[in-house]
């Protein structure tokens, strides 16, 4: 889903033929036995990847729109919020109310949970707030699922009154879901970031470089490189030689050093150099993560 929203404009996301699509490669992957759904008088259906569905559903006392409409009510869903997938306040809210209209729509026979999730990664992702992995918001959902089911449902109730909005479905209802999806999602950021400490990262980073360098582990100028890379996201391979105050030569060999250890990765044999993660110094890096002796 990731590589193909790279070439894709914003707005595709909130297509249908990306929607079938996302759909279609989901229950590709499923066996027989889990393509198949219990419909009303014991009548069971197949789940076709990728297809509308054909049959009349109902959730809870949300009696989904007619299958003979979904067309319409998808293109609809399109033109309204593929315009607001953006990385501004607006677009954030749109996110929220758009995962619930999704859901309502249900236009799947089954998986219109696990598409509405997968589509608002999407959107997140074409509006550059998805953390680039480092956050999810389909992990507060599940850690809230009985909440999350709740303010879905609620979000299903037709209009209050003539104070609660102008549609067919409560305005209020529907700020209430926005106000917990937006909550959980700031919890998880929150969470993550509580758990990396970037605020005393660079120290971390610089602590193991020198304890590993008076172990002889690693070479001497480890911890001026990382610092460096760190601060400044990527740093050149020439560069190297004048950071440490050696010669280009010791430079060099301590590029293939630190490349080999997986402390710094790059492109090409030539590119750039940028800071890596790898498994061994993680518990160092992001103790919190992964704390000693697990």
């Amino acid at each position: 889903m990731e590589a193909r929203l790279q070439a894709s404009p914003a707005a595709e996301v909130c297509s249908a033929d990306f929607l079938c699509w996302l759909h279609g490669r989901f229950y590709d992957r499923l066996p027989e036995s889990l393509r198949r759904v219990e419909g009303p008088k014991e009548r069971s259906y197949e789940v076709l990847p990728g297809r509308l569905r054909e049959a009349e559903v109902s959730v809870g006392h949300h009696l989904a729109p007619a299958s003979k409409q979904l067309t319409g009510f998808l293109k609809r869903f399109a033109e309204f919020y593929g315009p607001l997938v953006t990385p501004t306040p607006q677009g954030l809210v749109a996110a929220a109310a758009a995962h619930h209209r999704l859901a309502w729509i249900h236009p799947f026979l089954d998986g219109n949970g696990r598409m509405a999730r997968l589509f608002t990664h999407a959107w997140f992702a074409k509006a550059a707030i998805d953390g680039e992995g480092l956050w999810t918001i389909s992990r507060g959902l599940a850690r809230q699922q009985v909440e999350y089911r709740a303010a879905l449902a609620k979000a299903d109730e037709k209009r209050l009154n003539d104070f609660d909005g102008r549609g067919y479905l409560s305005q209020r209802f529907l700020r209430e879901f926005c106000q917990f999806f937006l909550r959980t999602a700031v919890d998880q950021a929150e969470f993550m970031e509580g758990l990396l400490d970037l605020d005393t990262l660079q120290a971390r980073i610089t602590g193991y470089a020198k304890r590993k360098e008076s172990a002889k582990e690693l070479p001497r100028g480890t911890g001026l490189v990382l610092r460096e890379t760190f601060l400044r996201g990527e740093i050149a391979r020439g560069e190297v030689h004048r950071i440490i105050g050696a010669s280009p030569r010791t430079g060099q060999k301590l590029v293939g050093e630190l490349l080999g250890q997986r402390l710094l990765i790059s492109d090409s044999p030539k590119g750039r150099l940028r800071l890596a993660f790898p498994a061994e110094a993680a518990g160092h890096y992001f103790p919190n993560l992964y704390p000693a002796g697990l």
